[in-house]
């Protein structure tokens, strides 16, 4: 799998609109267009999609004449790979560290059921570890 810590903010907007239409068949450049936040032109974009294609993120089939994306691994598999390569690169390679830095930032709040959700996660990886 191609390595997703590797791709520019543009990339990364665009793998996130291809994945929120997966479910519905895939993307095209206009699907593509309309989800962006600051969309550009259809050149640039059509352009990104190849490029991301070319880097293994990427793959289409086509519809009429149109060009569907979709993306080559699951965003689940996708988000772990970048939060190992996050992990590696800027905490040596602890997560108790990058959620220490993320929980002491005041903008940080952490609901009730998202703190029971996270110590059931960390009770269920302990009875692993045993």
């Amino acid at each position: 799998m191609a390595d997703p810590s590797q791709l520019s903010r543009r990339e990364r907007q665009i793998m996130e609109a291809v994945y929120a239409r997966e479910k519905g068949g895939g993307a095209s450049v206009n699907d593509v267009l309309a989800d962006l936040p600051d969309p550009s032109t259809r050149t640039s974009i059509r352009t990104i999609l190849r490029i991301l294609e070319q880097k293994g993120h990427l793959t289409h089939s086509l519809a009429g004449r149109e060009f569907i994306y979709h993306p080559v691994a699951p965003r689940a598999q996708v988000g772990k790979s970048a939060l190992e390569s996050v992990l590696r690169a800027f905490f040596g390679n602890s997560l108790p560290t990058a959620l220490a830095a993320h929980f002491a930032d005041p903008k940080t709040k952490l609901s009730p059921e998202e703190a029971r959700e996270l110590k059931n996660l960390i009770e269920q990886a302990r009875r692993r570890g045993e």
